[in-house]
């Protein structure tokens, strides 16, 4: 089959560990949620999330060009994002770059977003098969970013297992390599999802964590049940000292420390408590 020794050798870069899982931070969010605070100085806050060594970062094209060549080739994969929604339309991810782009921008994987359970799902569908068939001629993992958001999902349904099951399954039913899911991080609901999506999957921050020693559990029940590691970004980059935290999420997902030792690591480095 075309492509598939890149296929390998890619994921391969993108799961390095010997824990064969991936810590990867995610600075997609400007086009969805506007210029937030802590990603106005990109530049400087891809610097220290650098600095905590996560295995990938993914940002959309024209940030990749313009502030990851300190970086590239330099045991950070990129992830290059190749859609998004906007505030002005949540129901679909607007297709914003392709898989020949992913490859000349010398990425270990494309990004794309499918919002299901709204009226542009079958659209959203068409257009990420149509990416993952191309991803598969040039060897290029897809990772998926399949939320079950749209408007006719309750907004307090959204992480609940069976919905994200339902948004995973469709992504691998469609050849989604890694499936990025929202979901409240609780161990026997995460089970459940792990068991159903024949794919790789790495849990999201989102909204669900209430303070830092919630997210470093969520990492913790991610990796517990098998899952593929976590994919963090406004708990990470909003967060006092990034390249800390990274490594506080490294130690979980690839030590098998426990969260009361990332909590312990933290509190020694910052010289403080933390929640």
């Amino acid at each position: 089959m075309i492509g598939t020794l890149g296929k390998v050798i890619r994921m391969n870069r993108l799961f390095n560990s010997p824990s064969g899982r991936m810590v990867s931070i995610m600075i997609d969010h400007s086009i969805a949620r506007g210029v937030l605070p802590g990603l106005v100085n990109i530049k400087e806050t891809i610097a220290k999330i650098a600095a905590g060594k996560p295995d990938a970062i993914s940002m959309l094209k024209g940030i990749a060009d313009t502030c990851f060549e300190p970086y590239g080739g330099k045991s950070i994969s990129l992830i290059l994002k190749s859609s998004s929604p906007t505030p002005f339309d949540k129901s679909y991810a607007a297709i914003l770059g392709d898989v020949q782009e992913s490859v000349t921008h010398g990425a270990d994987a494309i990004a794309i977003g499918c919002i299901l359970g709204g009226k542009e799902q079958c659209r959203s569908l068409e257009q990420c098969s149509k990416i993952t068939k191309v991803a598969a001629e040039f060897g290029m993992p897809v990772i998926g970013h399949f939320y079950p958001n749209g408007e006719n999902v309750p907004v307090n349904e959204r992480e609940n297992y069976k919905n994200v099951i339902y948004a995973a399954r469709a992504g691998a039913e469609i050849g989604v390599d890694i499936l990025k899911i929202h979901h409240s991080g609780k161990i026997e609901e995460l089970q459940k999802i792990i068991e159903a999506v024949p794919a790789k999957i790495v849990l999201a921050g989102g909204n669900s964590g209430t303070n830092i020693r919630h997210y470093l559990q969520m990492a913790h029940n991610i990796c517990e049940v098998g899952g593929a590691g976590v994919a963090f970004g406004r708990a990470v980059w909003s967060f006092e000292d990034p390249s800390i935290f990274i490594k506080a999420i490294n130690l979980i997902v690839h030590n098998s420390s426990t969260v009361d030792e990332a909590v312990e690591f933290m509190e020694d480095s910052l010289k403080r408590k933390i929640e």
